[in-house]
């Protein structure tokens, strides 16, 4: 049941950070269902690629004091749109820095999500 709230959670945060953030786009005559896809895809990026970017660059995390994670995240969610943009489910990016600002947005859903539905 969490993870179904937690998907549907970073569906709702990608749906504002294409409301929000110009060059973030998601195309209105696609299915909703099409963005809990895309959710999913963000889900399963931030479960492999993160951790393994977050070890392969623990140097430049530790120098920056911790916001290189956001960095990564960025990375992991820019993974997850350009699958998103091939498999044609309506979410695109226009770059990298929409693509961090929409990192914000979802870190920010997710830390709403986490003070509703309680931490692990």
């Amino acid at each position: 049941m969490r993870l179904l709230l937690r998907t549907l959670a970073t569906a709702g945060g990608l749906w504002v950070a294409a409301a929000l953030i110009e060059g973030v786009r998601l195309d209105p005559d696609r299915s909703p269902l099409l963005l809990v896809a895309v959710a999913l895809l963000v889900g399963v990026a931030n479960a492999t690629l993160r951790p393994l970017l977050a070890l392969l660059t623990l140097p430049f995390v530790l120098l920056t004091l911790g916001l290189g994670l956001l960095v990564i995240n960025a990375v992991a969610l820019a993974a997850a749109l350009w699958v998103s943009a091939r498999l044609d489910l309506g979410l695109t990016s226009d770059g990298f820095g929409p693509t961090f600002l929409a990192t914000l947005v979802l870190w920010a859903v997710g830390a709403a999500a986490d003070a509703v539905l309680g931490r692990r």
